[in-house]
């Protein structure tokens, strides 16, 4: 049976949950305290401190619902409990090279933690469903907009 929910790293949760305590413990209160002051001054239709702060408390309250389902909906996996290290799976950082022996070093690492500037892309990416369960040596090929690039992974290596 397949486990529910997409996978985060550990490191991936705590920032996720740092986010919703700092929106939840510092950026709401000051808002509240705000629209409060604001509201106390008399007109709140050409107030624009009320006005702006009721919007941004929306957008806060938005927010936290958000960060709240996708907490709730995502499975913790530690990379470095992976039972086979040999082959690329969930959290793996992998070196991958292309026809013309470019290089790159890829960390698959959960959607809601990916940065692509930073080598790290998301588990349901085209790359990372590609590579998935691949070993050293394996020849991989992704369909890509701008057409399909076939891949050699070099090595893999979990942190």
């Amino acid at each position: 049976m397949k486990p529910q929910g997409d996978p985060i790293t550990p490191q991936g949760m705590a920032a996720l949950k740092a986010r919703y305590d700092h929106l939840l413990g510092d950026e709401r209160p000051k808002i509240v305290e705000i629209v409060s002051w604001a509201a106390g001054n008399g007109d709140r239709s050409e107030n624009g401190d009320y006005l702006y702060g009721r919007k941004r408390m929306r957008e806060i309250d938005r927010e936290l619902a958000h960060l709240a389902r996708r907490m709730k909906a995502l499975r913790v996996v530690d990379p470095n409990e992976q039972p086979d290290t040999a082959r690329v799976y969930f959290g793996a950082s992998v070196e991958i090279a292309d026809e013309d022996d470019n290089r790159k070093v890829l960390t698959i690492v959960g959607d809601d933690e990916q940065d692509a500037g930073a080598g790290r892309i998301g588990w349901n990416s085209p790359l990372a469903r590609a590579l998935r369960g691949a070993s050293v040596g394996d020849l991989r090929v992704v369909r890509l907009p701008s057409g399909t690039k076939e891949w050699e992974v070099v090595a893999i290596s979990y942190d």
